[in-house]
């Protein structure tokens, strides 16, 4: 069995904006709510899903909009604020109250800033691998970063959706050998990841996160306050991981970030470790994540 956890979570199913989403999920309590990036699935929180049960936490983990077996989107919105808008109606859905924490990582990360429009929802907040949104301006700022950004300018094409897909998907095993520290094998992480994107129609939404963000698609009416939160001060004590040689958003997009966060909060660097940090080194990234989620 893939990715075997210490107990098994359980695999269930909810309904929130309108949307059919999967979830893996263990333990009772105060909800944690977990959210994955790119390309990935809700199995990269195989680690930290059990340490949450043990510490109290209902441990929740989707797989994001568009990404199977969750239901494609009707409205076909992949930007930031449409994922903010999930992680609400899900801790609405799963009967989330004030105690409740949000974590995320890459695009769950970029949907946690924006979850803060609604403060009264969490606790406390962790993300990983992308700073607040007002920080990630350096994404244009150096030849280095732009390079390392090469796939998200791809992903504009018509024929990235084509290329990503031939042989099974091995453009996404590139960007993995990429973004995992070295020595660390992936093949589990990437039959989950692949069993996600397969079908083109998921395939072409996981890309429509980066068409529909850098393509700056004006958001819904709806989804406005979301924007508004992910570009303002944290209303919550935040944590924010990020690894020193995260070969996806470089460490020197971390500078000056402390300024976008709430008092309480904190930065934290872990040296050596590349873009999936909770992978890399689960029992180092899980206890500073408990340290805080249970503060």
């Amino acid at each position: 069995m893939r990715n075997a956890f210490p107990m098994e979570p359980s695999e269930t199913r909810v309904t929130a904006n309108g949307l059919d989403f999967a979830l893996l999920e263990m333990g009772n309590g105060p909800l944690a709510l977990c959210l994955h990036g790119f390309p990935d699935s809700p199995w990269t929180w195989r680690h930290l899903l059990p340490a949450l049960a043990d510490a109290g936490f209902r441990a929740v983990a989707p797989y994001m909009r568009g990404y199977a077996p969750t239901a494609i989107p009707s409205d076909a919105n992949y930007y930031p604020a449409a994922l903010s808008s999930d992680a609400c109606a899900l801790h609405e859905a799963l009967g989330g109250d004030g105690d409740a924490v949000l974590i995320g990582h890459d695009w769950g990360a970029a949907g946690v800033w924006g979850a803060t429009a609604d403060p009264q929802r969490w606790r406390r907040i962790v993300t990983m691998s992308v700073p607040h949104l007002s920080a990630i301006a350096g994404l244009l700022g150096s030849y280095a970063q732009l390079k390392r950004s090469f796939y998200i300018w791809f992903f504009q094409l018509p024929i990235a959706d084509g290329v990503v897909a031939a042989d099974d998907l091995a453009f996404i095993d590139g960007l993995w050998s990429d973004w995992v520290g070295s020595g660390y094998d992936a093949k589990e992480d990437l039959a989950h990841v692949k069993d996600c994107l397969r079908q083109p129609e998921n395939l072409a939404a996981a890309i429509g996160y980066y068409r529909d963000t850098f393509g700056f698609k004006p958001p819904a009416p709806e989804h406005e306050r979301f924007v508004a939160a992910a570009g303002s001060l944290t209303p919550m004590p935040t944590l924010y991981l990020h690894g020193s040689a995260d070969n996806a958003l470089g460490i020197e997009l971390v500078q000056g970030l402390d300024q976008f966060l709430a008092e309480g909060s904190d930065v934290t660097v872990f040296e050596g470790l590349n873009h999936f940090l909770h992978l890399e080194d689960p029992a180092a990234v899980n206890k500073r994540i408990l340290e805080f989620v249970k503060g």
